[in-house]
């Protein structure tokens, strides 16, 4: 849109003083949730620490991070199921904090979806319209919309104990959709499904959540599940927002190690920003695109696996000694040790253990940030192989 000021009566500074005043404010009427300075202790156990954080309507936000970051005690503030000890929430601009979860436009979904066994998928999606005296036209119209909604038309008298899981989750799913609400929580509401029937459900939800245009507040651990359905993430750790923005802003441009790390795997080296675009790392300085940090100042440089690519050792000033291969069906992943730090490289090209080999980083591959608690805990795949045989020996989901 282009806006002829010639013939107006107000000069170009002061239409757009006020059109930023506009902009303003349409930001903050879009602001369905708010969270201001919200914290929440266990006995002694601090679980969130003024946290303060908005959604906006019809938002896709998630909520990630490792066990026991503050996540679902968050979701749980939001649908009110707790109470924050400190702060307030806010819902279309009021004060909710102590209003009950029945009174809220909220609806959650759980990772044990809370079916009722002695009822079919009809009664089960039914329910909170029978509480709230629906006529049966209506509840019959709205129970067939939504199971049109999460593809189970044909299911209406089926148990939910014969339902496979992915079908059991999609009940639970049409019955809080059923009543409307404004907002839609879910915690960990894919992590019992098996890895392919989670990524086609994932697919599901962003399509559910598109078509009805409602909020939906999503919880989980997974990076992939936060990244391929979110509009925003919301990074958490020890109670703590570590950053929130969009999944190519959180991936591209992590505001420390810990959000590195978590989010897809990152080689994070110590690093010294000599000046604007120039930092030097690995022994060797180089250029980047990084700017606004003190001359000489350490910092924590990330280059992920696969901005780096192996070349001839002549062709660069970092090179490092192959250590390990492992095929990804549509990559490898290999582990180079470059004077003792092990990086991650995944490429499509092969290299043989022993091997030495060149890295080539260009400069708009390399992110630098400040230095934080978190560095010097992540980065290095040293023992990576030792920590992936661990994981894989464990039981029991992490959450």
């Amino acid at each position: 849109m282009s806006i002829d000021t010639n013939n107006m009566g107000e000069s170009s500074s002061v239409l757009f003083n006020r059109l930023k005043r506009m902009c303003i404010n349409f930001k903050e009427m879009s602001k369905l949730i708010e969270l201001v300075n919200v914290a929440k202790s266990y006995d002694e156990a601090v679980v969130l620490k003024g946290i303060n954080l908005y959604i906006r309507d019809k938002e896709f936000v998630t909520l990630l991070g490792p066990s026991g970051c503050g996540k679902t005690t968050t979701l749980r503030i939001i649908g009110g199921f707790e109470t924050p000890d400190e702060g307030d929430v806010l819902f279309d601009g009021k004060k909710i904090n102590n209003l009950p979860p029945y009174k809220r436009t909220v609806n959650t979904v759980f990772q044990k979806y809370a079916l009722f066994p002695h009822l079919n998928v009809y009664e089960n999606v039914a329910f909170a319209l029978r509480l709230a005296k629906k006529s049966e036209k209506e509840i019959s119209a709205k129970v067939k919309e939504m199971l049109r909604i999460v593809n189970l038309e044909g299911f209406e008298r089926r148990s939910v104990e014969n339902l496979s899981g992915g079908q059991q989750q999609r009940v639970a799913i049409a019955r809080a959709l059923a009543s409307d609400p404004k907002v839609l929580l879910l915690d960990e509401p894919l992590g019992a499904l098996d890895l392919k029937l989670r990524k086609d459900m994932q697919v599901e939800l962003k399509k559910i959540q598109q078509r009805l245009g409602i909020t939906f507040v999503y919880v989980t651990h997974d990076q992939e599940e936060a990244l391929s359905m979110s509009d925003t993430v919301v990074v958490m750790d020890n109670g703590v927002i570590q950053q929130i923005g969009t999944p190519e802003d959180i991936y591209n441009e992590p505001a420390n190690a810990f959000v590195a790390d978590f989010i897809g795997e990152s080689n994070i080296l110590d690093g010294i920003m000599h000046a604007d675009e120039l930092v030097e790392f690995a022994g060797h300085t180089l250029r980047c695109v990084d700017k606004g940090f003190a001359k000489d100042e350490p910092v924590d440089v990330v280059i992920r696996p696969e901005d780096v690519d192996m070349v001839d050792v002549d062709s660069v000033p970092i090179h490092g000694v192959v250590d390990t291969v492992t095929f990804k069906g549509v990559h490898y992943e290999i582990i180079v040790d470059v004077d003792g730090f092990k990086w991650m490289i995944q490429t499509t090209d092969y290299a043989e253990p022993g091997k030495v080999v060149g890295l080539r980083i260009l400069p708009e591959e390399i992110h630098v940030m400040k230095k934080s608690k978190y560095s010097n805990l992540y980065g290095d795949y040293s023992t990576y192989f030792d920590e992936l045989d661990s994981s894989e020996e464990g039981t029991g989901d992490a959450e």
